[in-house]
């Protein structure tokens, strides 16, 4: 770590800095818990979310690259010579921050070991301060994932518990994957491997990769099926992943898991159909976002609705009920 002080107070210290210049705008929000399968998913509503400031720029110039020049009000800290660290801009979660490359490398190819061991040792610094992190991973089309210049994402657990009402049960869904001894099991497909003490780099992208490999694997079977959609385009480079998929990340687990969707519609509680809900990267933390009040109410209402999303935004798992399924 570039920096002297712990992480933790230094993401605490720039987040409450930007916010007070106006730097950064952090949006509150509602959270009830919901069951999926005996899991339990925050589910946040942030109508203000909806109303988040676009961009002046004309449709047909070139996007702005957010990790290119970071604003100063926004930076954190170098970590090494190829990577650093940059507030969310809008965040619904306290103190989100970024892992970002320096140099541009493109968010749908495959991570790199410095990717992940840079990654790591976020991870192990909140936990070195006795906190907990999860960081996650949006790759491809259907992923959640918005920039493409190479970022990881990081909620801290403290922030994410913000908003459960008291005696309320909710844990970081990876963890909980990995210490699944119920035989509990998710709508979708997904792949997990808990992580050694004081992994190195290189340990830490061997597990990457067998786990790229096994989701690779689950969505090139799935693209096989009778009667289904999706499928495998051709990478235009070496590197470039022929899926989307989303990785969850603690100092304890590694999860990925594919996509084949974005979102779902779903039908209001009046029998309107509203949506799509787009998830990324956090469904592996156990939590999803809303900006409506009727996707608010139709997923408080009936949990049902949320095994269906998952169901049919990943690859539906042959454990989960078919019915979960459209």
């Amino acid at each position: 770590m570039a920096t002297k002080r712990a992480l933790p107070a230094l993401v605490r210290s720039q987040f409450t800095a930007a916010q007070e210049t106006g730097d950064l705008t952090f949006y509150p929000t509602q959270v009830s818990v919901l069951s999926c399968n005996g899991f339990p998913f925050q589910l946040r509503y942030s109508p203000a979310l909806a109303n988040k400031p676009k961009s002046n720029k004309p449709k047909d110039s070139k996007p702005v690259d957010p990790f290119e020049n970071p604003s100063k009000a926004l930076f954190v800290t170098a970590l090494s010579d190829s990577h650093y660290l940059v507030l969310n801009k809008f965040p619904v979660i306290r103190d989100h921050f970024i892992l970002a490359t320096k140099d541009f490398k493109e968010q749908t190819d495959l991570l790199e070991e410095g990717d992940i061991g840079a990654a790591y040792s976020c991870l192990k610094a909140y936990r070195d301060e006795g906190e907990e992190l999860f960081g996650f991973f949006n790759s491809g089309e259907h992923s959640g994932a918005s920039q493409p210049h190479r970022h990881i994402q990081f909620l801290p657990v403290e922030s994410m518990r913000s908003g459960v009402s008291e005696g309320v049960t909710w844990n970081v869904l990876a963890d909980s994957l990995a210490d699944n001894q119920d035989g509990k099991v998710l709508p979708f497909s997904y792949f997990v491997s808990a992580l050694p003490d004081g992994a190195t780099p290189r340990q830490l992208h061997e597990i990457y990769a067998q786990l790229y490999e096994n989701t690779f694997r689950a969505a090139r079977e799935f693209s096989k099926s009778p009667g289904t959609s999706f499928s495998l385009p051709e990478a235009t480079r070496k590197a470039e992943s022929r899926i989307s998929y989303n990785m969850g990340l603690t100092d304890r687990v590694m999860v990925l898991c594919p996509r084949v969707f974005e979102g779902q519609k779903v039908k209001s509680n009046e029998g309107e159909i509203i949506g799509p809900i787009a998830l990324n990267g956090t469904i592996l933390g156990g939590t999803l976002l809303v900006k409506s009040e009727d996707e608010w109410q139709a997923l408080r209402d009936d949990e049902s609705k949320l095994r269906s999303i998952l169901a049919n935004i990943g690859i539906p798992s042959t454990k989960a009920d078919p019915d979960e399924r459209l």
